[in-house]
Order: C-alpha cells, then structure tokens, then sequence
C-alpha cells in the first residue's frame, strides 16, 4: 500500500469535536478500548461498528473465548472465577502459569521475532486487565471442558490454559456491549469507517459510510481495533501468497483491512509479520466465513491423538509436536499446501472418546468404517493404496512400550519414519474408525501497524500520530509464524485497554488546552 494524500482532510473551523473518543470497531478489543477511554475521563465515545447488530462484534463472536492470563495456582484464578465449589477444588491440579512460562512460549511459537516491549505489557498486564474486565462485567469460567482430562480420578489442566469467558466468544461480546451501553457508550451498527479526518496536527476524526451517504465525524481521539485483512480475499493472496484467496474463513466477513489501510494513508508504520497468519484446521465443507449459529465448532483440533493424511495418503506433520495450543493455529497453513489444500484426520475407537466436542456436532464431514479397508475406501480424494501402507508403517512405528498421557508431552512416539510423530502415539487399529476432513481455516492476520507501550500509532519516522491510536488484531509485531492458544482475546482487551485510556487523556488534554 502506498502513502496517498488525505481524501478528507480537517476542516479549518474551531467547533467543538462530535466526541471526545471515536473507537472504530466493536469486538473484545474495542469494546477494551471505549470502556477504558470513558474510565479516563472521555465523556462522550462512540464505536462505530462496519456489521448490523445481528453480526457484530468481529472475530471476537466467533471465539470460543480461551484467554491465556498469568496465573500462580487457584488463588489467582479464584480471583477471576470466585465460585468454583470446594470440592471441585480438591480433586484438580490446576497447576500454574508463571511470567517466565508466557514470555519463553511467546518468544519460541514466534521464533524469537515477538516485540520484547509490547510482549512485556501482554504478559505483565494479563492478569489485571482480565480483573478489570470481570469489575466491567465480564463473566469467566475455569476450562475443564477443552484444557483439562481427568487422569486417575483428578482433573488435570494441561497447555497453559486455565481460563475462558462464560458463553464463549458471544458471551463475551454481549457483556461488552452492555457494559458499554451502561457506561453511556454509543454503538452505532452498519457505520464502516472508510476515512480518516485528518490535518498537519494530526487525526482530528473519521468518515463514515451510512445509508444516505458519507458523513464525518470529528473526535478529538482515534482507536482503530477494527481487525486485519483476513476476510478480504483479494489482500490474502497479495500479501500471504497463493491459494490464501481459496482458504476459509473463521470468522466475521467485515474485516477487509479498511482500518489497517486508513493507518497506512495517515503515515503509519507498517509492522510484523504481514506474510502470516492465524490458521487452523477447519472442516472441508464449512461455508466461506463464519456461521454464528455454529461458532468456533468447525474447527478440528483433536489432530494430536491420531494422525493428517492427505490426498496421496501421506502423514505431512508431527501431529504430537506439542500441545495443540502451540501447533493449530500454523497446521492450518500446512493443510493449505496440501494436494487439493484439504486432509483427512484419522482415530480409532480407543481414542474417539477423547476427541472435543466440535467433532460432535451435526454439520460434519465425517466418515466412519469398520476396518482400515473399508476406511480407505471413503476418504474422499485420497490413494487408498497409499493411506493404507501410510497407517501400516505408522502402526509399526509406535513405541508403544510408553505410557500414553494426555496431560504432558509423554514421549509416546514413534521410530523410524520420515515424519515422527513425537507425542501421544497410539496405534489405529481398533474398530470402528473415524475420520474428518479438513481445509485451511484463516483466523486473522499478522501484519499491521507499529504502535507505542501508549497504543499510540507510529509514523514511518517513528513518531506518534497525533490522535491516532490502535489495538487487537491490526497492532503489528506480536505474533509472527505461530501463536500461543487463547493469546488473541488477551492482547486484545491488553491492548485495547491501554489504547483506550491514552486515548481519553489525549481527549482530556486537548480540552483543557
């Protein structure tokens, strides 16, 4: 993108700003942001949301809601979910998360590329700002039911994930919202910002697109948290490569890049990783964007208790790596690269009871068989010849003298082929099995803009634009390669909140001048 002159620049007039704060968007990290800002001091802030009310609320509505927070036993997470009943207590090992744990998880799932500053505000933050959001009136819940097994009759938690928002990624959104509606917050639906107002002072407002027209609306503050470029098919393949125009998509259908082009047209920086993203397995047949009557279930992340075969019946990644909260959101590129950009996941019976609930559910592409033969014979695109030597080597390979545990990296792996699979290897050879057919599923982008610890936006000299401040998925420089599971929601209420409150004393400041 290049630098192209302001199509809307300031008027010269001194009247009074519409609002002291104008958040551009409507999901966790703006909602972050305008609750931050009104506790700052800004009287009166808008959000201005590209969906109808029915859709709302980006990415975050399609989240299952996992946020990975700093936490040092039970008395920490007792702080954000007070009711847990005492005897749930004394039969879970709810294990801890420290600092150190989120820093070195960050810096290796990003190959040591993370931003060390903005990491430092996601990890020190984490803990208070899910404090604050529960004083605004966010409920959570403990995570037994996707990051906990019960192993010799206690609940285990595994994976560095004990926390998730009740209702999901919708409760999340709906609390938000009320929040913001009881703090005096206008949210105005169906109003896609597509410009900035803006002068040499700096960002003095934004236009927006209604049914009768473009208008503009001055603000003395600016907050883009409005998400990447995921939902445009168009920028995928311009910056992420080929075939991304062909991928799902998991979420919302409005994050088209608007508010990372209207940055890039102010003189932003641009920052991070902008040939990368958040992707996962997703079911083959799923409809090109999200469906909120489904949710987040039409993911497949079960993958590291059986084995991915694509259409020539191969294995193509180490399914057992790591823990799924450290592999899913790259898998998904690699389906991508596959013949035809879709694989096969394949169980049997010992493990089928152990899969997540998404693989439940009765929008499916799923095949069941009663031996590895008549299996074969239903793998949609896939050598049948092939798959079969694939499983026959693979079951062969497994060291199965090692106990299979869930809830650690238990070095049940696997000897001898081309592609290991180094964790929780069990051999598929008892009926009836099961298999699920996977496509690449694009959560959002890496690249974005450069911002300040003050969520402020940089210019390409590396000074802050007046008025302008950003958060959520367009702050560029945290995650490159790959992503820590339940790290997206955190570093948008982080940041989000922090942009907020510098915003209103932005606002604050210019008033009293």
């Amino acid at each position: 993108m290049t630098y192209a002159p302001p199509l809307h620049a300031a008027p010269d007039d001194e009247k009074a700003p519409d609002f002291d704060v104008i958040v551009v968007g409507a999901g966790n990290a703006a909602s972050c942001a305008a609750l931050a800002a009104r506790e700052a001091g800004a009287r009166t802030v808008l959000m201005l949301e590209a969906a109808p009310e029915a859709e709302a609320g980006g990415n975050s509505t399609y989240t299952a809601g996992a946020m990975r927070v700093v936490y040092d036993g039970i008395d920490d997470l007792h702080q954000l979910v007070p009711d847990v009943p005492d005897d749930l207590v004394a039969i879970t090992d709810f294990g801890s998360y420290g600092a150190s744990a989120f820093f070195d998880d960050m810096f290796r799932m990003t190959q040591f590329r993370t931003d060390p500053e903005l990491v430092e505000i996601l990890v020190l933050n984490s803990l208070p700002t899910l404090r604050w959001m529960r004083e605004q009136g966010v409920r959570f819940q403990l995570s037994f039911g996707r990051q906990a097994f019960k192993v010799d009759g206690r609940f285990r938690f595994w994976g560095g994930l004990a926390c998730e928002v009740w209702g999901g990624g919708p409760g999340l959104v709906e609390m938000l919202h009320a929040a913001c509606r009881k703090g005096g917050i206008e949210i105005r639906y169906s109003t896609p910002a597509v410009d900035l107002v803006r002068d040499d002072g700096g960002v003095k407002g934004v236009v927006v697109r209604t049914a009768t027209g473009r208008r503009s609306i001055r603000a003395r503050s600016v907050v883009l948290a409005c998400g990447g470029f995921e939902s445009n098919a168009e920028m995928r393949a311009r910056y992420l490569g080929p075939d991304w125009d062909l991928a799902k998509v998991r979420g919302t259908r409005f994050n088209m890049g608007d508010g990372i082009r209207m940055a890039l047209e102010a003189g932003a920086m641009p920052c991070g990783h902008w040939s990368g993203a958040h992707a996962v397995g997703w079911d083959r047949d799923a409809p090109p964007y999200g469906d909120l009557a489904v949710g987040d279930n039409y993911q497949k992340h079960s993958y590291p208790f059986g084995i991915m075969v694509n259409a020539n019946g191969e294995r193509f990644v180490d399914e057992g790596a790591d823990f799924r909260n450290y592999t899913y959101a790259k898998y998904g590129h690699e389906v991508l690269r596959q013949p035809g950009m879709f694989a096969w996941q394949v169980f049997d019976a010992k493990v089928v009871p152990m899969l997540r609930d998404e693989y439940r559910i009765r929008e499916v592409t799923k095949v069941t068989a009663n031996s590895l033969e008549e299996l074969a014979g239903k793998l949609d695109g896939v050598d049948p010849r092939r798959f079969l030597e694939t499983v026959r080597a693979y079951n062969a390979a497994v060291r199965t003298s090692v106990p299979f545990n869930p809830t650690v990296k238990d070095g049940r792996g696997t000897d001898g082929l081309a592609v290991p699979k180094s964790n929780w290897a069990n051999t598929i050879d008892q009926a009836p099995f099961e298999a699920y057919a996977v496509t690449c599923g694009v959560t959002f982008t890496f690249g974005g803009v450069k911002v300040s610890e003050r969520g402020e936006v940089m210019d390409r000299a590396g000074r802050p634009i007046p008025g302008l401040y950003s958060a959520g998925e367009m702050v560029g420089g945290i995650f490159y390669h790959n992503y820590p599971g339940g790290t997206g929601l955190t570093s948008g209420a982080v940041f989000g909140k922090l942009a907020g409150e510098h915003a209103g004393q932005h606002a604050l400041s210019l008033q009293a001048a």
